[in-house]
C-alpha cells in the first residue's frame, strides 16, 4: 500500500472477498455498484467505511479505503511430493521475490477438510513480510490424494515431507526453517519436529493436553462463562466422560455410562449448555443413531494422545500463541503445562492473548450469548512473522508473553526467545 503496508485479499464465503492487515484487522468485501466492494468490519455486519475497487487483474492495483496500493510479486512455484506411504501431496513455495536467503515457514493445517492452497492466507501475508511460506494440502483434502485422517503421526511424517520438499525449492535462498500448525496442527507441528531438523516451531491456539482432555476443558470453560460451579461441572464431566469413552472405543463402549449421567441429569437447568468439543454432537442421539452417525467421524484420531511426552524431549525452540479466551481449546491447562517445562529449562516462550479466542480472534458477544468476531489479535501476526525471522520485538499488542528459563535480558530483547 502507498504507506508501505501489506494488505491481504482473499477468497471468502458466498462470493464474497475478505481481506486482513498485519495489525489484525480484517473485514468482509461484498460487491456493489460500479465495482466498487463494499467492507463490514470482522465478521460482523456493520459497515467500516472501507469501500474497495480494483485496476484489471493484469495490472494489480487497487484503491482501499482511498489509499492506493499495487499488487507485490512472489516467486511462486506449485509441486507435487510424496508423503507417508508414497501418497501423493500437492503444495505450494511462495517467497520474497529476489535472490536473498529468508526463513520459510511449513504451514501445517489443522482439522478442516478444505484445501490449505486455498484458504490459508498465511501464505501471502508471511511472504508479503519477508517470511518464505510452504503450503500444501494435507492428504484427504484439495488436490492431495489420500484419505483423511486425524492420526497425528501420519500427519507428522507428511509435514516431515513437506519440509524436505520446500528445503529442496528453496535451495540456496533456505535460510532458518521451521513448522506452524494451528489448531489440530499444535500436536502434529512438535511431533513432526522430532523426526527432523527445524530451527523453530510455532503453535496457534494449539494444546498440550490429549482430545480426550479438550473436551472436558471445554465443557468446564463453559459451563464456568454461564456461572457454574464446580460441583456442577463434575456432573457434567461424567458425561462427558462417557462420549469420550463411545468415541476412544470406535463406538464399541460407553453407551450404558452416558444413558445413565442423561437419565440423572437431563432435568437439571445447567444439562442444555452442556457443549465441550464434541459432546455436543452426541449428546442429542440415541445409543443406535451414535452407532450408525459416528461411522462417518472416525478418523483415527488419538484420544489418548500424550503431548506432555513428545513436548518433554523437544528441544526446538517454540512459540506458542494462545488466546485466554478460547472458549474450543481452553488454554488454561495447556499455559500451565507450558509453564512447567519452562520451569525445567526448555526453549518454550508463550504468549497469552486476552479476549481472543479459537483462531486469535477477538469478538463481541450478542444478546443471546453468542460470540460475534471482530478482528484478529493485535500483535498476532507481527509476532509470528519475527519468531520466523529470529527478531523479538515485544511488545505485541496486548500479550502476555512468557520467556524460556532463564528470561532473556535487556540485551537480547530484538533476538528470538
Amino acid at each position: 500500500m502507498a504507506d508501505g503496508s501489506s494488505l491481504d485479499i482473499a477468497p471468502g464465503d458466498d462470493g464474497a472477498l475478505r481481506w486482513r492487515r498485519i495489525d489484525g484487522t480484517t473485514g468482509k468485501l461484498t460487491h456493489g455498484q460500479n465495482d466498487v466492494w463494499t467492507s463490514t468490519a470482522g465478521w460482523t455486519p456493520r459497515p467500516d467505511g472501507k469501500d474497495v475497487s480494483f485496476t484489471d487483474c493484469a495490472k494489480g492495483g487497487i484503491t482501499f479505503g482511498g489509499m492506493a496500493g499495487q499488487r507485490i510479486h512472489f516467486d511462486v512455484q506449485e509441486v507435487e511430493f510424496k508423503g507417508e506411504g508414497g501418497t501423493r501431496l500437492v503444495g505450494r513455495l511462495i517467497l520474497p521475490e529476489g535472490k536473498a536467503k529468508v526463513p520459510i515457514v511449513v504451514l501445517i493445517h489443522g482439522s478442516e477438510h478444505d484445501s490449505a492452497r486455498i484458504d490459508d492466507h498465511m501464505q501471502r501475508q508471511l511472504p508479503a513480510e519477508g517470511v518464505g511460506a510452504f503450503v500444501y494440502d494435507k492428504r484427504g483434502t484439495g488436490g492431495s490424494d489420500g484419505t483423511y485422517t486425524q492420526d497425528y503421526s501420519v500427519l507428522a511424517n507428511d509435514a516431515v515431507a513437506a519440509v524436505k520438499e520446500a528445503r529442496a525449492l528453496a535451495g540456496a535462498r533456505a535460510g532458518r526453517v521451521g513448522f506452524r500448525g494451528g489448531s489440530q496442527g499444535g500436536w502434529v507441528a512438535p511431533l513432526a519436529a522430532t523426526r527432523t531438523r527445524v530451527d523453530f516451531v510455532m503453535v496457534g491456539y494449539g494444546l498440550a493436553i490429549s482430545p480426550l482432555e479438550e473436551d472436558r476443558e471445554a465443557v468446564a470453560f463453559q459451563l464456568r462463562l454461564k456461572g457454574y460451579d464446580q460441583a456442577t461441572i463434575d456432573k457434567a464431566w461424567e458425561i462427558s466422560d462417557a462420549i469420550g469413552l463411545i468415541l476412544s472405543s470406535q463406538l464399541t463402549q460407553g453407551y450404558e455410562q452416558l444413558d445413565a449421567a442423561r437419565n440423572k441429569y437431563r432435568n437439571e437447568p445447567w444439562y442444555k449448555d452442556v457443549r465441550g468439543d464434541f459432546s455436543y454432537l452426541v449428546l442429542p442421539y440415541s445409543a443406535d443413531e451414535v452407532r450408525e452417525k459416528g461411522k462417518a467421524f472416525m478418523f483415527h484420531t488419538p484420544w489418548h494422545y500424550d503431548s506432555m511426552a513428545v513436548l518433554r524431549k523437544l528441544t526446538t525452540p517454540q512459540l506458542w500463541m494462545l488466546g485466554e479466551d478460547d472458549i474450543d481449546a481452553p488454554s488454561g491447562e495447556t499455559l500451565r503445562r507450558l509453564k512447567s517445562l519452562q520451569a525445567q529449562g526448555l526453549p518454550i516462550t508463550t504468549a497469552l492473548f486476552p479476549h481472543a479466542e479459537h483462531g486469535m480472534t477477538e469478538f463481541q458477544l450478542q444478546a443471546d450469548g453468542s460470540r460475534l468476531s471482530t478482528r484478529y489479535s493485535e500483535g498476532y501476526m507481527r509476532m509470528t512473522i519475527d519468531y520466523a525471522l529470529g527478531q523479538w520485538h515485544a511488545p505485541y499488542g496486548a500479550s502476555q508473553v512468557s520467556y524460556p528459563r532463564p528470561a532473556p535480558g535487556p540485551a537480547k530483547t530484538a533476538q528470538t526467545p
